[in-house]
């Protein structure tokens, strides 16, 4: 088995297993044919301490013994004994002895192009409304599912990559989406031929990505290795590498990368550095720009003027999400331990505190205006809570009581009310409704009792909300968005997110963008 599994090094006369603790000739012998003798992935998902960040201890020791239904991955619990499993499971919580690398050339080694450029039909291959449809998340199996938002029923289902994270991104037109997983896989689909166009894998974990609003870029942000990676859209080949790192030599994860589209630029949020990094994608981007951090060193045409240079903002404590107001000058942001700030992109500093506490979710804040004036409201990862910024002086107008922490709050232009979880919280079965004009907590729903629901998203006029029932035997449920009665249930597999076309592509202010 082991000249199977490694056959470079037993043809050599090398024996890893030897050489390897007991538990790590366990993971040789049983996982590295699939996972990769490095953890860091092959056939299957990489098992390395920050890929596993979000799986429970208990959920990876059942897959261990369980096997992953509709998988490759078989069960141990008949082969391995309770001991080896448990070791296993703890092993792979455990960073590597060599630290994992993803190069340039490891990129540019990965791309599969599934389709060539420009070969398929320039029309939606259905009949439904190309910006009314949503796509679904299905995190049990890694699944898609295209969504019709008129008549509310599937119309194409297709396998994913292993734990997509984030939300996927649209291009302008809304005819190419781009998703991001959690082992740094980077795929492009067509939404109107219902085809992957090509993949690529730009690291070992990914935080999210960003399509530029020319639709002729990719920005992704990595926690491993420490980089940004730009992509050309079209092909979605390697264009530059950025080593995440500060003058002084201190690396950093990226917190995220988002589309500053009236600016042009990418915005980066760093998660161990007190600053946030500015990225314009525009030809003609001015040069003139205290704290740009030029690089020359690029493809060929790519460097004009100040194209893809860096501009720095320095901060005094670091932003782990942050939102945009609605002109894209300002954005609010928040560290783990609740320390919020308004920056000023324009004048590149801070320019407010925002009084916040626990730890607000300001990435997944809306806004909608309130008595004359433009307000922000933002859930609590800690405490159950909502809070409404004024967006004009930034002071905290409200904090409406919750049932508990959550994660998600949505809203749509054309309904008075905005919805909100309490997914982490013993309460998470239900949504409570808030009456944007009031203030005040007018309703809720409950899906089903006892059952994980969150994440609303709207069809492109208001007027259904639909709720993800996050179970591995779970559903999307669809309410009348003024009645919030129940209309209609679609079995999904773990639904832990949905997004329409319409309502991302023109940025509602209802939703994250």
């Amino acid at each position: 088995m082991l000249s199977r599994i490694l056959p470079a090094l037993a043809l050599s006369g090398f024996s890893l297993l030897a050489h390897a603790t007991p538990v790590a000739a366990l993971y040789q012998t049983h996982c590295a044919a699939c996972h990769g003798e490095q953890r860091q992935g092959a056939m299957a998902p990489a098992l390395l301490p920050q890929s596993l960040e979000r799986v429970r201890p208990a959920e990876a020791l059942a897959v261990i013994q369980q096997g992953r239904p509709a998988t490759q991955m078989a069960g141990f619990s008949g082969t391995l004994s309770a001991e080896d499993i448990a070791s296993l499971a703890a092993f792979i919580r455990t960073e590597p002895t060599t630290p994992p690398r993803w190069t340039a050339a490891d990129i540019t080694a990965s791309r599969i192009e599934h389709v060539k450029p420009h070969s398929l039909p320039d029309t939606p291959r259905f009949r439904a409304d190309p910006q009314n449809l949503f796509l679904v998340v299905e995190a049990g199996t890694h699944h898609v599912t295209v969504l019709d938002g008129d008549t509310l029923t599937p119309i194409h289902r297709f396998k994913s990559r292993f734990a997509l994270h984030g939300g996927p991104k649209y291009s302008r037109d809304g005819r190419y989406v781009f998703f991001a997983s959690r082992d740094g896989w980077v795929s492009k689909f067509d939404l109107w031929n219902l085809t992957t166009v090509a993949e690529i894998r730009v690291g070992l974990n990914t935080r999210n990505l960003a399509v530029s609003d020319d639709g002729q870029w990719v920005m992704v942000g990595n926690t491993l290795p420490n980089t940004l990676i730009l992509l050309d859209a079209e092909t979605l080949s390697l264009v530059k590498t950025y080593p995440v790192v500060s003058e002084r030599g201190t690396p950093s994860r990226v917190s995220a990368v988002y589309d500053a589209a009236p600016r042009q630029s990418f915005i980066v949020a760093l998660k161990d550095l007190p600053q946030v990094w500015e990225i314009p994608y525009a030809a003609n981007a001015p040069l003139n720009y205290k704290g740009f951090v030029h690089d020359w060193k690029m493809a060929e045409g790519l460097a004009v003027k100040g194209q893809f240079s860096t501009k720095v903002i320095e901060l005094d404590a670091v932003l782990d999400d942050f939102f945009f107001d609605q002109s894209y000058t300002h954005i609010l942001g928040a560290s783990r331990e609740g320390k919020g700030q308004v920056v000023n992109l324009n004048v590149r500093r801070k320019i407010a505190d925002l009084s916040l506490s626990g730890m607000p979710h300001l990435g997944s804040g809306i806004t909608w205006d309130w008595q004359g004036h433009a307000v922000m409201a933002s859930p609590n990862l800690k405490e159950g809570k909502v809070s409404v910024i004024e967006m004009k002086n930034w002071q905290t107008v409200a904090e409406i009581p919750t049932n508990g922490p959550g994660f998600f709050m949505r809203s749509h232009e054309a309904t008075p009310y905005a919805w909100v979880d309490a997914m982490m919280s013993p309460r998470r079965d239900t949504l409570q409704i808030i009456d944007k004009r009031t203030l005040k907590v007018v309703g809720s729903v409950t899906p089903s009792p006892g059952k994980t629901a969150a994440h609303v998203e709207f069809t492109r006029d208001g007027r259904y909300a639909l709720v993800s029932l996050m179970e591995n035997e779970g559903a999307l449920v669809i309410y009348d968005a003024a009645t919030w009665k129940e209309v209609k249930r679609l079995p999904m597999d773990k639904p832990i997110g949905k997004y329409n076309v319409f309502n991302k592509t023109t940025r509602s202010a209802g939703t994250s963008h």
